[in-house]
């Protein structure tokens, strides 16, 4: 029989973490070591380690953010995927899991809100190691999406960078929305609202039992004491905020409250076809207004980047300068010198003193 796995992607800030501690105390096993907990999410992230390391490693190195709200990610994403290396290394690691001594259950529950990017490596690798993928998406509202970042990721920077970043954080919601809810068709897959999970967690967990054919550990229709009642509990939803409180354009916020109440929709019938139409023509308009953005922002994007280039510049020969004055400082204070060398050498000397210093700043 194929091992369950169920992968648990979407926006960060969605109750995710939340969504993949219940399944872990209704039996589901979560590979080890996991993320330790933190001040943003005190209660445990339930994330395999190696894993969030995994996919941040290859979205740093495609210079990719969580939820990035730029089309053209998927593209870039998918040429880098061609070449089956990020592929070995996840085949690599599940097949270890799936015979470590540490594997207690027969279902795995990964949790990541970057694993939507690479959903094709996951669907390969799963069939190659007879593994049932299955996709569980945590549903909270843009609005309170956006909040609950600012407050756990900008409470320290500027008011003038927070608003830049709500319009950005809400095109990003809107974009990782599109991009999980694709990543699942075909799938046994299951939706739920963070709000139904905090209000009355086993309604919320009847319909994703059965959704995505798992065993837990407890009968839902019973009202005994369970672990999950000391974990979920409705003061974890720290951001209630509404588009009232959000400050982004109109069309912005009238497309992801569409998607918002599309997604909606598939909690109760997750392949609805109409609602999937209705989605990828959201995404084609999306992707649209996009170029347009793009576009429109040609100038000062350009210009930011000739500013940038000249600072960068300004830096090194400063950089520079002060090498040469602490060179002619040490030599009249008759400091021992070093061994004298070539030019290529000591251009390369200085590029990488440049380099460090230029950093350090």
């Amino acid at each position: 029989m194929p091992t369950p796995l169920v992968l648990v992607s979407g926006s960060g800030r969605s109750g995710t973490s939340s969504l993949a501690g219940t399944l872990k105390r209704l039996g589901l096993h979560v590979p080890q070591p996991e993320v330790e907990a933190s001040e943003t999410n005190p209660r445990g992230f339930y994330e395999p380690q190696w894993v969030i390391d995994f996919h941040k490693r290859h979205l740093k190195e495609l210079a990719l953010f969580n939820i990035d709200s730029r089309p053209a990610a998927v593209d870039l994403v998918a040429t880098y995927l061609a070449s089956g290396e990020p592929q070995a290394e996840l085949r690599e690691w599940l097949s270890g899991q799936l015979t470590a001594p540490e594997f207690v259950g027969d279902q795995i529950v990964v949790k990541d809100p970057h694993a939507f990017w690479f959903a094709q490596a996951w669907e390969t690798v799963s069939a190659e190691l007879d593994v049932d993928l299955r996709w569980l998406t945590a549903l909270r509202h843009p609005a309170e999406v956006v909040g609950s970042r600012d407050i756990a990721y900008l409470s320290s920077q500027s008011e003038e960078l927070r608003l830049t970043k709500e319009t950005s954080n809400v095109a990003g919601w809107v974009h990782a929305a599109l991009l999980t809810e694709r990543a699942g068709r075909g799938r046994k897959r299951s939706f739920v609202r963070y709000t139904d999970l905090l209000g009355d967690w086993r309604a919320a967990l009847r319909p994703v039992q059965e959704q995505l054919d798992l065993a837990f550990d407890t009968d839902l229709s019973s009202r005994d004491h369970h672990a999950v009642d000391d974990f979920i509990e409705p003061s974890m939803r720290k951001s209630q905020l509404t588009w009232d409180d959000v400050a982004t354009p109109g069309w912005l916020k009238e497309m992801a409250e569409e998607v918002w109440q599309l997604l909606g929709v598939l909690t109760t019938s997750p392949h609805d076809e109409e609602t999937q139409r209705r989605l990828d023509a959201i995404h084609a308009d999306y992707t649209a207004r996009y170029a347009d953005a793009v576009a429109l922002t040609f100038d000062h994007t350009r210009a930011e980047s000739t500013l940038a280039g000249r600072e960068a510049r300004d830096a090194q020969r400063g950089t520079v300068q002060q090498l040469r004055h602490d060179l002619a400082a040490a030599r009249r204070s008759g400091a021992p010198q070093a061994p004298a060398v070539g030019g290529r050498e000591a251009a390369a000397i200085l590029r990488r003193a440049v380099v460090r210093r230029v950093t350090r700043r």
